[in-house]
């Protein structure tokens, strides 16, 4: 099954240039985005106690600390040289290197904040099965599909500014076990993500160069929003409705 019998895009979309092209990622973006997601608006809006914070964070983890292995396997797409030194900062983003700490590292300060073991975060034995089954098929979404659609797969980054800045200043000041140096993976962010995106922006409008290049990127960024979603929904199922699977962090009792 290919991107586009997957993820259909409404019959009446255009794509007949790189100008069609953006106005439709950036509609998905305004439609599909995990920032509508109801869990959003708890975790923003000081609803969710300690314990649901934790739990978010613990799973979050995971797709953070898989981020580099999947830029990983999408500079291994590419023989363009040029292609894959733009990428590999991204590598370095999540990961760091022996003179500074990287976003897994931040994250880590996060849970950490919160008052997780870190071995037991990044041993990954409490994240929920649909968090594991969502960010394996992202790496495995970039191995598979055209060197495009792994690219394109990355744009959602064109929306998370907002969302971080939403989260920053909502976590802030509704959890008083929340402070500013345990955000600070998110502060980072703001200056990151806008440059990667316009890269990946730039480079599918660039080499999309037909309707159905156009469309795979397209149902790419809506593969890869339903993935952020997804994490979500189980997040919500497991954590605000109460039906933590069997294997999944439980929350000490209060």
């Amino acid at each position: 099954m290919n991107a586009t019998t997957a993820f259909s895009l409404d019959t009446s979309t255009r794509l007949n240039s790189a100008e069609d092209l953006e106005a439709t990622l950036r509609q998905i973006g305004a439609t599909r985005y995990h920032n509508l997601h109801p869990f959003h608006g708890l975790l923003h809006g000081g609803k969710l106690n300690k314990s649901q914070v934790q739990a978010w964070a613990l799973n979050r983890y995971y797709y953070q600390s898989s981020i580099p292995i999947k830029d990983a396997v999408v500079i291994s797409r590419f023989r363009d040289r040029a292609t894959r030194i733009e990428w590999r900062h991204r590598i370095e983003d999540h990961d760091g290197d022996a003179d500074s700490e990287g976003g897994i590292e931040r994250w880590l300060k996060l849970t950490e904040g919160l008052g997780l073991d870190r071995a037991y975060v990044e041993s990954a034995e409490g994240i929920l099965p649909a968090t594991r089954f969502a960010v394996d098929a992202y790496v495995h979404f970039v191995r598979d599909k055209s060197p495009l659609e792994a690219i394109a797969s990355s744009l959602t980054e064109l929306f998370a500014p907002n969302l971080h800045e939403e989260r920053i200043a909502g976590m802030l000041k509704h959890y008083d076990f929340v402070n500013p140096e345990i955000m600070s993976y998110f502060k980072r962010r703001l200056t990151q993500a806008p440059r990667d995106a316009n890269f990946a922006l730039d480079y599918v409008k660039q080499h999309a160069r037909t309707p159905a290049e156009r469309e795979a990127v397209c149902n790419a960024l809506i593969f890869k929003t339903n993935v952020l979603w997804v994490q979500l929904d189980a997040l919500h199922h497991a954590y605000v409705n109460g039906h933590v699977p069997p294997g999944a962090f439980v929350p000490a009792a209060s």
